[in-house]
């Protein structure tokens, strides 16, 4: 009986410890899913940063920090990912069916190419900044719009020859006019940041007042 018991209490124990560990991996798991999902509308900056408030808060630390609008960094999201953390590029297809390599090693919010992102995190030593990241990836956009005036002579505010040398690379930049694709791609990056901008100026007043943090 005493060792029935003792086996008894001692399978208790397992369970009230398993159930504790899954009700941590359940809450850890909610606030990853809140914290990482892709914003229901995503074409309102405002409706971005009410379900996303410390999203606001990381885009004004990088205005702050690089001199790039709040508008800009979304816009460039916005195009290049729609705000989902884990976007890659397509992949090449074998005879058209068989998934082969991705075009290239572009990751998360801002589809920074790998080499890109390795330069980033070694002049700003942010060391532990990772692409699936909002705050790292808005910091990232902030650095290389910066660097694009530094090297390029573009303006911070002009979203489209900023986009133009975001998606050519500072290289190839002085050969956009013959990708006709990039100059799309620009524009619609132009076209976003000026409606984010605009919506911005209605809700600025009130998420700025805003101290407590949410999604």
């Amino acid at each position: 009986m005493e060792k029935n018991y003792e086996v008894n209490s001692y399978i208790k124990h397992l369970v009230i410890h398993f159930y504790k560990i899954n009700k941590f991996l359940l809450i850890f798991l909610f606030f990853l899913s809140a914290c990482s999902s892709i914003p229901k509308n995503t074409k309102n900056s405002c409706s971005i940063f009410e379900e996303r408030y410390l999203w606001y808060k990381h885009t004004k630390n990088a205005e702050k920090k690089w001199g790039v609008p709040v508008y800009i960094q979304l816009a460039f999201i916005k195009k290049e990912s729609d705000f989902n953390w884990l976007a890659k590029p397509p992949r090449h297809k074998i005879f058209k069916v068989i998934p082969y390599k991705r075009k290239s090693s572009s990751f998360g919010y801002s589809q920074a190419v790998k080499g890109t992102w390795d330069q980033y995190k070694k002049e700003t030593g942010n060391k532990l900044a990772t692409r699936a990241r909002f705050k790292d990836s808005v910091d990232f956009i902030g650095w290389y719009v910066n660097k694009s005036n530094k090297i390029l002579k573009i303006p911070k505010k002009d979203a489209y020859r900023q986009y133009l040398a975001y998606y050519k690379g500072w290289g190839d930049y002085k050969n956009y006019s013959k990708d006709r694709k990039a100059i799309i791609y620009a524009k619609s990056a132009r076209d976003t940041a000026n409606a984010y901008r605009k919506q911005l100026t209605r809700c600025k007043d009130k998420l700025n007042k805003k101290k407590y943090i949410i999604y």
